[in-house]
């Protein structure tokens, strides 16, 4: 070892501040600093979160609004969702994934063509095709709530599928404006999938796009519209009692359907709404009463959002499915 001018042996600071040093500090440029991996056709994954940041617009200002945003915004806020996988997870009762061997990676974001406003859907259905192929579990971060169609299309096949959605609206517009897949119409789109088996929609409250026609349309297809009213006297657990046991579950989150002080970044905000602690028991219960094939969070507006509150709240839901999945065997 050899000393410098000072006298001092070079390197006797080495193993005694080892445990002193923290790597430089940097944004997280994948969801949870998972590992990117943009060839769905050779995707060797477990968990495949999927960025889908544009719907269906109704107007060619709705292409690149905030909400369009959204994904990148709660990647960034990765940092403040987990401090790392070792770290106790008390929404859980353990790390978030109890020991077991779980890949879980990030496969970007759909890309949109401003020449053909319709292509990004077409790759959105066959990228969660692949996703699904290669037997991993998606999860997209939206976007608006037109979202779903192109995502549950792709389940064509994989049926019987039962749509659970939290929301404030009932999304259940056949068309506006001549478009037939956007925001305002997810619900009535899956009743019209073959592979949709029931449909649950849960925190209904305040007004949205529904009319009279559509509020009918949805009661004669035979939805399952339970209001927030309902929920908060009845309570997630009898919620989800009603749900059938043994299912293939898709889940929708459209952040409107939360109360406002969890997700406040929205831009059609209602009083009252679902809280944190009751989507996680829904969540929860899904797991344990069948199988949840996917999920979506989708509608949040980052520049409305309050020290990033909303896209921390969207990133526990997805750290608590796929921790609850992990312990339920989903990936062994």
């Amino acid at each position: 070892m050899s000393s410098d001018a000072t006298g001092h042996k070079s390197g006797t600071m080495g193993k005694g501040i080892m445990n002193r040093l923290a790597a430089p500090r940097r944004d997280h440029h994948t969801f949870m600093n998972f590992d990117l991996v943009q060839d769905l056709d050779g995707l060797n994954a477990d968990v495949a979160i999927l960025g889908m940041p544009h719907g269906d617009p109704y107007r060619i200002s709705e292409v690149g609004n905030d909400q369009s945003n959204a994904p990148t915004a709660i990647r960034k806020a990765s940092s403040r969702i987990s401090g790392g996988l070792e770290r106790w997870d008390f929404d859980l009762g353990g790390t978030l994934l109890d020991g077991r061997s779980v890949r879980m990676v990030d496969c970007g974001d759909i890309i949109g063509d401003v020449r053909a406003l319709d292509v990004h859907i077409q790759h959105a259905e066959q990228a969660v095709r692949s996703i699904l192929q290669a037997g991993a579990l998606p999860v997209i971060l939206g976007g608006d709530h037109g979202i779903p169609i192109p995502v549950l299309r792709a389940y064509a096949g994989r049926g019987p599928v039962t749509v659970i959605q939290i929301d404030a609206h009932l999304d259940w517009v056949d068309s506006k404006f001549g478009v037939s897949g956007g925001y305002s119409s997810p619900m009535r789109r899956a009743s019209e999938m073959d592979h949709v088996d029931q449909i649950f929609q849960i925190g209904l409250r305040c007004q949205g796009s529904a009319r009279r026609e559509e509020f009918e349309a949805a009661n004669a297809y035979g939805a399952h519209l339970i209001t927030d009213r309902e929920l908060q006297q009845r309570g997630m657990a009898q919620v989800l009692s009603d749900i059938p046991d043994a299912e293939n579950y898709y889940l929708t989150f459209d952040a409107d359907g939360f109360d406002p002080s969890v997700m406040p970044a929205v831009a059609g905000p209602a009083p009252g709404g679902v809280t944190y602690l009751q989507a996680i028991q829904l969540i929860h219960g899904l797991v344990d009463k069948g199988r949840v094939v996917g999920m979506d969070i989708c509608e949040i507006t980052p520049a409305r959002d309050v020290n990033d509150i909303t896209s921390i709240t969207a990133g526990r839901l997805i750290l608590n499915l796929i921790g609850k999945a992990a312990r339920a065997g989903y990936f062994d």
